[in-house]
Formats: structure tokens, sequence, C-alpha cells
């Protein structure tokens, strides 16, 4: 007998699918004045979505004025949702379509494999990561470290894997995959950015000078096949132009032993990823979610902006 939750199930998988589907066969341009249209509703009316996205930028960014931090998060929340509508593109057209979109790519001698040895590549959440993934399966076999999704999991999987990427699931025998991949001298491909479900294999670092629960999954990478690190992301172009790759080189202790300096590491090399268009980057994400002991909960309280910047440390 099939449940009502089964059922329940399967109805928000097919509604999520279709609206996929039919959203990925229309222009790219219409889709980022869709976005933006709808980022600019969640500037203007108090939500969780507009506060979590200040509660990161007061607390990263105290190096802005109170202002420049709202006009960041306003700023933010237009790309955010070009970010979410433009997906169904990048998921729904041909691959070579959408590798088409790349007006630039600067560091891309960085992606060059040497030696045999294989190459851990990092997209952080920053413009169009699933173009980034799309790309680096172009440059040769990739095999793409995956959290399985509850709803569309086929369709992402179908979108990830039409590049030629090999998905390994975010299990022990995923690591597996990914340090044979490494051995064979392919390309893997992580995002570096999301909070770890549990401290094994995590230890906290600052990022932005914020304590935040970091992976040690990289550096382990690192040290056991000897692999190099670099990070990648798509930077959006304005005016739906298409977009501009970047490669940046990892900073020095990212493969370190210490635990704290390749954590360190690791985080400092996202946030030189965000100083080149840090408006792309999802703010909005709870990445301070998990706290050390005697640390309070962030993202609560009230959703208005002066309601926000009370509970924060002072800004200029």
């Amino acid at each position: 007998m099939i449940s009502r939750d089964s059922v329940g199930l399967r109805i928000k998988q097919g509604l999520a699918a279709a609206a996929i589907r039919l959203l990925g066969r229309l222009p790219l341009s219409f889709l980022h004045r869709l976005g933006a249209q709808l980022g600019r509703l969640v500037v203007w009316f108090p939500n969780r979505q507009r506060r979590n996205a200040l509660i990161n930028i007061g607390l990263c960014r105290q190096d802005l004025t109170r202002a420049e931090q709202v006009a960041l998060r306003n700023a933010h929340l237009v790309e955010f949702g070009k970010t979410y509508f433009e997906i169904a593109y990048l998921w729904r057209q041909p691959a070579d379509k959408v590798l088409g979109l790349v007006r630039e790519v600067r560091g891309g001698e960085l992606l060059t494999r040497r030696e045999g040895r294989g190459l851990i590549v990092l997209s952080p959440h920053i413009g169009a990561w699933e173009l980034a993934g799309l790309y680096l399966a172009a440059q040769g076999p990739t095999a793409i470290f995956y959290k399985p999704q509850k709803y569309i999991d086929d369709l992402i999987l179908a979108a990830r894997a039409r590049g030629g990427a090999s998905m390994a699931p975010t299990t022990a025998k995923g690591v597996r995959l990914l340090v044979q991949a490494l051995e064979r001298g392919d390309y893997v491909g992580l995002l570096p950015d999301q909070e770890p479900k549990s401290d094994k294999g995590a230890v906290f670092a600052p990022f932005f000078t914020v304590p935040a629960l970091t992976m040690l999954l990289v550096s382990r990478l690192a040290r056991k096949t000897g692999a190099p690190v670099v990070f990648l992301f798509a930077e959006r172009l304005a005016a739906s132009r298409g977009f501009r790759l970047h490669c940046l080189p990892a900073p020095p202790g990212i493969d370190s032993p210490d635990e704290q300096v390749a954590a360190r590491a690791l985080n400092l090399g996202i946030e030189h990823c965000i100083g080149v268009c840090p408006e792309q980057f999802l703010w909005t994400y709870k990445r301070f979610r998990r706290r050390p002991p005697g640390h309070p909960r962030l993202y609560s309280g009230g959703l208005e902006d002066a309601q926000v910047f009370a509970r924060l440390p002072g800004s200029n």
C-alpha cells in the first residue's frame, strides 16, 4: 500500500521537475529579469532570507559601514534571484550551448594537470556554480562530490552528468571514489563552503574572522594523493552577456596536517573568491548555524534591519 507521504513526495517531485523543465526552455535574459524582479521584492518585505543575508554580511564585512552592508545585501538578493532562475536553463539546455556562455577564463592555466596527478577543484557558491562544474567536466575526466537531493535528484544527476562527470555521493564510498579519481589523474570537484553535518571531519576555523565549522576533506584528499588544489567559479556578467570564469590558486597550508591551518587556508581561499564579485556569493545561506560552545545562535530574532544590527557587533 502506498502511503500518503509517498504520494505527497511524488507530487512534489513531479511539480518541481515540471517547473524546471518549463523554465529551462525560456531565454536566459528573460530568466535573469524575472529573478532580478523577485530579488527586488525580497528586498522590500521583511523576511528571513533578507535578515539572514544581512546577519552574514554584518558579521563578515565589518569593514563596511551599515549603509554599505545593506547595499551589498540588496545587490546580493537581486543576484540571488538570478541564480535560482538561471539554474533551470543551465540544467536543461544542451551542454555545448551552456558552455558557449563562457566569455572569458581568467587563470585557466591553473586547471592544467601535471605529472599525471589529479587536481582538486573547489567551486564555492558564487555566481553560476552549476556552470563551473560543467566547464570542469569539459576539461577532462571529472568526479564531483554530490549530496543527494530529496525532490529532484534524478533531474540534478542527469544535468550534472551530461558533461561526462561521474557523481560521488557524500558518503564514505563517495570519498573512496574521489581518492581513486585523483590517483588516476582525474579532476575532483567539491563545493567547499557548506557547513558539515557533524563535527567528525570538521573543525571551527575563521571565515572572515567568524568561527565557522569547516570541512577537512580537502586537506585530507590533498595529503593522501598529493593533488594540488585550485578554486574555480563563474561570475555572472551584466545584461545576461554570459559568464566569466575565474581560477584562483589555493592559499598555502590548505594541505597542512595541522587541521586549524588547513581549515583556515580553505576559508581564506573562499574569501579571495568572494572578493572578486561579493554580491554574487550566497550570503543567504546559514553558514554559521553551528556555533562553538558559548556562542549565541544567530539566525533568529526580528526581521527588520535595525533589529539585526542591534544584535551584531558594532559596524562603522
